[in-house]
C-alpha cells in the first residue's frame, strides 16, 4: 500500500497494515494467518490500560533540537512531557550537550472550550510557542478532545503561515482513532514528511538512521565510516535543516522495523532512497542481516562481508562462553511487536529458551507489503513459540508469568517488568533499543541476563513481602478468558 504524502494524516494501522491487539497462539500459526491475510483482531470484553498515540507523537517530535511542539489538549495530555524531558536530558549526556528542556507548550483546553472550540487558544499558543522559542518549525498534536469536537487545526495553521515563517505542520494523533500506539510515530513521520522534508537536489553517502535516543551513536559512526558512509540520526537529536535533507541520503536504516517502516517506505516510494528491510541489528543473526541489506543497498558487499568476518569470528569464543552459562534458562519476553520478536531471537541465540512472547501489537504486513521479517523468521526456525498480542494487559501478562514460571521476564516498558519482579522472577527492562545491539552488543546482554540470574534478591525481596492485587484465584483462571472467541 503506497503511502499517501498529499493526504494531510497517516492511515492508521489498523487500517494499512492490519494490525491487531488481540491474540493467543503459536507464532507459526500468527505468521502463516498474517501472510494469507486469515489473522483477525480478538476484541477483549474487559481491558486495564494502555497506552496513546498522541504520546508517541509529542515523545518523538519533542526531540527535534529546534523545533517546538504545541499540544493542542487539556493540560493532562502534557504530562508525558515529563518523561520526555527525561529522556531528552539522557540523550544529551550522551552527547556531551548542554542541558536544554524540550519545547513544548499545552493549549490547556478546558470544558468550556470542548463546547464552543478553541481555534483562539490554539493560534495563542503557537504564536507564543514562535515568540518564546523561535523554532525552525512547529508541530501541533491533536488530542482525543480537540478530535472529537472536531477542531479544525489545518485551517489554523493555514492562516497563521502568512505570519509565522517556519513549517506548521499538523499531527493528527488523537488517541482514540487508534488502539495500536504506534500510529503515534507514523503521525509524527508523516508531518515531517509533508510539511520539513524537500526533494533532493542531490544524493550524498549518508544514510539515515532512524532510532530513538541513539547510545549507540559513536559505534555507528565509525561502523558506517568503514563502509565511506555517514549516518544521520533522526529523528531525536536531529534539526529541521538536516530533517529537510533526508531525501537525499543513499539508504534509510532503523533500529526498529515498528518505527521506521513509514518513514522508510515512504523515502523510498516517494524519493528513490533504498530502505532496507531486514531484521533488527540485535544479535548475530540480526547484525548479519542488516549490514548485508545495507551493504546491497549502498553498493559495498564486499566491505561489509570482511567486515561480517573478522567480527564474527572475534565473538565466537566468548558467545560459546556464555551459552554454555545460559543454558537450561527459560525466558517471557514483552515488548512491542518489532523488538519483541526480534529479542526472542536474540534470546535463543544465546541459549536461553523462549517459553513465551508478548507483543503490543501485531502489524500483519509492513508498508513494504510483508510480513514482517522478525516474525517469518521466528515461524521458520526449529521452535514454535506460543505467543500472544496484548497492549500491555497486565492481567494476562501476570497469568502468563505465575503458570510458566520462567528464569527471567524481558520487557521493554518498565510497567510490564516490575509486575514480573513483583512476582520474584528476575526481570530486565530494555530500555535502551541498542541493547544486544551487533556483535559486541549480544556479549552485552548475555553479561546482563547472567547477572539478572546471578543475582535474584531483589526480585525474591519483594515477593516476599508485596502482596499482588492479583488474587491466586485470578491467576489460576485463564487469562485470555476476556478474548473474543476464546476456546476453552
Amino acid at each position: 500500500m503506497a503511502i499517501n504524502v498529499h493526504s494531510p494524516e497517516a492511515v492508521i494501522r489498523e487500517s494499512r497494515l492490519g494490525a491487531i491487539t488481540g491474540y493467543k497462539g503459536t507464532i507459526r500459526e500468527l505468521a502463516a494467518q498474517a501472510s494469507c491475510g486469515a489473522l483477525k483482531n480478538r476484541e477483549r470484553c474487559f481491558t486495564q490500560t494502555s497506552a496513546c498515540s498522541s504520546g508517541c507523537a509529542q515523545f518523538y517530535l519533542s526531540g527535534i533540537v529546534d523545533a517546538a511542539v504545541v499540544n493542542h489538549a487539556p493540560v493532562g495530555c502534557a504530562a508525558d512531557a515529563v518523561y520526555n524531558n527525561t529522556a531528552n536530558k539522557w540523550g544529551e549526556k550522551i552527547r556531551g550537550w548542554k542541558h536544554r528542556n524540550i519545547n513544548l507548550i499545552s493549549t490547556n483546553m478546558t470544558e468550556e472550550d470542548t463546547v464552543f472550540g478553541a481555534a483562539d487558544k490554539l493560534r495563542d499558543a503557537v504564536r507564543e510557542a514562535y515568540r518564546r522559542f523561535a523554532p525552525k518549525a512547529i508541530f501541533v498534536t491533536t488530542s482525543c478532545v480537540s478530535g472529537i469536537i472536531g477542531e479544525d487545526i489545518k485551517s489554523v495553521l493555514d492562516d497563521l503561515r502568512a505570519e509565522i515563517p517556519v513549517p506548521l505542520a499538523p499531527v493528527f494523533c488523537e488517541g482514540f482513532k487508534s488502539k495500536v500506539w504506534a500510529s503515534g510515530f507514523d503521525a509524527a513521520f508523516h508531518a515531517i514528511l509533508t510539511t520539513v522534508v524537500k526533494p533532493p537536489a542531490k544524493r550524498t553517502n549518508k544514510v539515515n538512521m532512524i532510532n530513538f535516543r541513539g547510545s549507540a551513536r559513536e559505534t555507528i559512526i565509525s561502523l558506517l565510516n568503514r563502509l565511506d558512509l555517514e549516518p544521520v540520526f533522526i529523528v531525536p537529536f536531529s534539526t529541521v535543516a538536516e530533517l529537510s535533507k533526508i531525501a537525499e541520503a543513499c539508504a534509510t536504516i532503523s533500529i526498529c522495523g515498528t518505527l521506521g517502516g513509514y518513514l522508510g517506505n515512504a523515502l523510498e516510494e516517494q524519493y528513490g532512497v533504498p530502505y532496507v528491510k531486514t531484521l533488527q541489528p540485535h544479535g548475530v543473526a540480526g547484525m548479519d542481516s542488516w549490514l548485508r541489506g545495507l551493504g546491497a543497498a549502498t553498493g559495498r558487499e564486499a566491505a561489509v562481508e570482511e567486515y561480517i568476518k573478522t567480527e564474527k569470528a572475534r565473538l565466537a569464543p566468548e558467545l560459546a562462553e556464555i551459552r554454555a552459562k545460559l543454558k537450561g534458562y527459560k525466558a517471557v519476553v514483552g515488548m512491542g511487536p518489532s523488538f519483541g520478536h526480534n529479542y526472542m531471537r536474540v534470546l535463543q541465540e544465546l541459549g536461553i529458551e523462549v517459553v513465551w512472547g508478548a507483543t503490543w501489537h501485531f502489524d500483519q504486513h509492513y508498508d513494504h507489503g510483508v510480513c514482517p521479517e522478525s516474525t517469518q523468521q521466528l515461524a521458520d526456525s526449529t521452535v514454535n513459540i506460543p505467543v500472544s498480542v496484548c497492549d500491555q494487559q497486565n492481567f494476562e501478562l501476570l497469568n502468563v508469568l505465575h503458570g510458566l514460571k520462567p528464569d527471567l521476564y524481558i520487557s521493554r516498558h518498565g510497567g510490564t517488568a516490575v509486575w514480573a519482579t513483583k512476582m520474584g522472577i528476575a526481570s530486565v527492562m530494555v530500555a535502551d533499543e541498542f541493547t544486544a545491539f551487533g556483535y559486541q552488543g549480544i556479549l552485552d546482554f548475555g553479561y546482563l541476563l547472567l547477572d539478572a540470574v546471578t543475582n535474584r534478591s531483589l526480585a525474591k525481596n519483594l515477593a516476599s513481602r508485596l502482596k499482588l492485587p492479583y488474587t491466586g484465584w485470578w491467576l489460576r483462571q485463564n487469562g485470555f478468558r476476556f478474548l473474543a472467541e476464546e476456546v476453552e
